[in-house]
């Protein structure tokens, strides 16, 4: 699609080799570089720079002053061709930064119908999933991954190759340095887990039968004294477990950093 199919404002730069789907928007003083393809309906606001190898999706909305492809902020590397892809119908607020993978080849993903707001930054090599929310100044180092659907307060700062688990909530200004379960609520300096995501778990209608299951498996998990091993093995004895639970034990099983603990 010519970029002339799109609504480009009169002070914005794009370089003839950018790809724009049709009704693309590009606001005021906004710089869109070469090597970035922008899908159909995206609106992005003025003042932005996109730049690097950098897809964004359907229906974004970029707003003033984000900052998306630029190189990582990372010493290791030496101008490795590397990746952004950004899905569809994501909202990404004021001065949000979001920079590609940076060995060569790699990618930073975002997926479909996220809200990341004003002043977060994703460093290289994250991975977030779905329906995630990222509130204000929300910082990732390199190498974080993101299950769908959880949702990480403002101002909480997350540790490098550390994972977040799908429905889980983390509190403002907490400081992550180890795996957050799934549909957990954690918050605190290092965070802790303070129970199940009630709230999160209801809003997706998760049937009382699984939540029952789940609540119970926290009260193995992080409130009997056992070690997480022992927690696990006892957990494997239960029958018919859900979806949700197998994910949870999955998710604790495979961990590297280790989880958080009960507060």
């Amino acid at each position: 699609m010519k970029k002339s199919d799109a609504k480009i404002h009169p002070t914005a730069i794009v370089s003839r080799k950018a790809k724009l789907s049709k009704a693309v928007t590009l606001g005021p003083y906004t710089v869109i570089g070469e090597g970035v393809t922008i899908g159909e309906g995206t609106v992005i606001g003025a003042h932005c720079v996109i730049e690097g190898k950098t897809t964004l999706g359907r229906h974004c909305q970029i707003f003033t002053g984000a900052v998306l492809g630029s190189i990582p902020q990372d010493l290791k590397y030496k101008g490795e061709h590397s990746f952004l892809e950004i899905g569809d119908g994501n909202i990404i607020r004021e001065y949000v930064t979001i920079n590609p993978g940076t060995k060569a080849n790699s990618k930073t993903i975002i997926g479909n119908h996220n809200l990341i707001m004003a002043y977060s930054h994703i460093a290289h090599n994250c991975v977030i999933g779905n329906s995630c929310i990222i509130a204000n100044c929300g910082t990732l180092a390199g190498y974080v991954r993101i299950e769908d659907r959880a949702v990480v307060g403002g101002l909480v700062a997350i540790h490098q190759f550390t994972r977040v688990g799908t429905l889980s909530i983390i509190g403002g200004c907490s400081k992550v340095v180890s795996d957050v379960p799934p549909y957990s609520t954690c918050d605190g300096h290092p965070a802790r887990v303070y129970g199940l995501n009630l709230v999160g778990l209801r809003r997706q209608k998760v049937n009382n039968k699984t939540i029952k299951q789940l609540h119970h498996a926290f009260k193995i998990l992080f409130n009997s004294g056992l070690s997480i091993r022992s927690a696990l093995q006892k957990l494997n004895e239960e029958k018919h477990a859900s979806a949700e639970l197998s994910h949870l034990m999955n998710f604790i099983r495979s961990s590297e950093r280790g989880v958080c603990r009960h507060r």
